[in-house]
């Protein structure tokens, strides 16, 4: 069984495994990542971070209201540890998380508002075609650069429809990159994650050709 891609398989039926999702988002975005958490079923396949702008204070807080919406395992970042294979992993506010290719967590303060780029770029190095990032709602450009990095190696990218977003800043930017697969509102996000980790061949079937305008620099 090969899994030098991230495929698996199967006789003359290759399916591809995404093995990680990372979600960014500043202002607004408590709304649509319980709309996504919460559509995700128990047996999703990926693991998934999440990365939300805040100010440092209660470490846990985020996480616990995330576990409300989820019938996935949520717990927090801890500095060190290694990544489940399933479940929510969510960075304390005010925190930006890196991975490294043991899918151990280090966090640094997020004084400079740049921890979804942070967080997508690590992964991107680490997952490479196994990984989907989602830029969710927010203000100002911090996904951007992360995008980018994902889209160079071969990863999926998703932003949420700007004109649902309370801060359109962040997927407009991404966007524009030309780096984004699929612009779809908060809804519709889980169901291309599920599509695109779960369904046999849906990977294949949802694939965008990166347009030769798009600027991964």
């Amino acid at each position: 069984m090969s899994q030098v891609d991230g495929t698996h398989s199967r006789g003359t039926e290759a399916v591809r495994r995404f093995e990680a999702v990372a979600l960014v988002a500043s202002l607004g975005g408590l709304g649509p990542l319980t709309t996504v958490l919460g559509a995700l079923p128990p047996g999703f396949t990926a693991r998934v971070l999440i990365a939300q702008h805040g100010r440092r204070g209660n470490r846990e807080r985020l996480a616990r209201v995330l576990a409300h919406h989820s019938t996935l395992p949520v717990r927090v970042a801890d500095p060190g540890a290694v990544l489940p294979d399933r479940g929510v992993v969510v960075v304390p506010t005010g925190y930006a998380a890196t991975v490294d290719d043991r899918w151990r967590v280090s966090l640094a303060e997020d004084d400079a508002l740049r921890g979804g780029d942070a967080l997508l770029t690590s992964l991107a190095a680490v997952a490479g075609r196994r990984m989907i990032g989602v830029v969710l709602t927010g203000m100002l450009h911090d996904g951007t650069d992360g995008v980018r990095m994902v889209k160079k190696h071969g990863g999926r990218v998703i932003a949420q429809d700007p004109a649902t977003a309370r801060g359109p800043s962040m997927p407009s930017s991404a966007i524009a990159t030309g780096c984004v697969d699929h612009v779809l509102p908060p809804e519709r996000i889980a169901p291309a994650l599920v599509a695109l980790t779960m369904a046999p061949g849906g990977a294949e079937l949802l694939a965008v050709p990166t347009p030769p305008w798009a600027r991964f620099t």
